[in-house]
């Protein structure tokens, strides 16, 4: 399905959550390197169709491949490929931080060198480091899994709303993380309310209106 080109293809595809639908016949191509915002009100459909896009919900009807795997038949093969950062975080909040990047690390083969650097990235020094997650702030939770999306090294990277609970420098620092990403070959999607931020990271925006997707063209 799609060209070698193409990280995202959708087309008339349907995501049930019960017998409503979330997503409703939504068609879409992302390219690979693209930064692309997706905007919308809440319940539109966005984080669905990111959670479409991770393999993380089934395919009703329709088609939707994403890196070459068939979303059909091939979601726990895509799941290998894709970081995504949703408003959960995903953390083990019985573990401290380091513990975390360390149990991510392994699963990926970073290197020691590798998840330090991602640590120090995210303004997680020594103390917060060996601090549980369970009694962390909403913001230093942030901190570890954008540290952790990094470790991943994915091919496609989704964001829910990434900036939610960071301070000044650390919405910087993910902006760069994003630009940097794509330009060493990633794609990112991110999903947010904050347009005039996401928006000057996006070379394309989206909406999502009622379960469908609007093209908003180039930033």
């Amino acid at each position: 399905m799609g060209s070698v080109d193409e990280a995202v293809r959708l087309h008339n595809a349907v995501v049930l959550l019960g017998s409503f639908p979330a997503l409703a016949e939504a068609s879409l191509v992302v390219k690979k390197g693209e930064i692309v915002l997706i905007s919308g009100a809440n319940g539109a459909g966005k984080t669905t169709l990111l959670r479409l896009c991770a393999g993380l919900v089934p395919l009703a009807r329709g088609e939707a491949s994403v890196l070459g795997f068939n979303l059909a038949t091939q979601r726990k093969e895509a799941q290998a490929h894709v970081g995504m950062l949703g408003h959960a975080n995903g953390l083990y909040l019985d573990l401290t931080a380091q513990e975390n990047l360390k149990f991510w690390g392994a699963v990926v083969g970073a290197s020691s060198r590798e998840i330090a650097l991602s640590a120090q990235r995210m303004g997680l020094h020594e103390r917060l480091l060996n601090t549980p997650v369970a009694k962390m702030s909403a913001g230093q939770r942030r901190r570890t899994a954008l540290a952790i999306l990094v470790i991943r090294r994915a091919s496609l990277w989704l964001l829910d709303e990434p900036h939610a609970g960071l301070d000044a420098s650390g919405r910087d620092e993910i902006d760069n993380i994003l630009r940097e990403a794509a330009s060493a070959g990633a794609t990112v999607i991110v999903a947010s309310h904050e347009l005039e931020r996401a928006g000057a990271l996006a070379t394309r925006r989206i909406e999502v209106v009622g379960g469908a997707i609007v093209e908003r063209g180039a930033q």
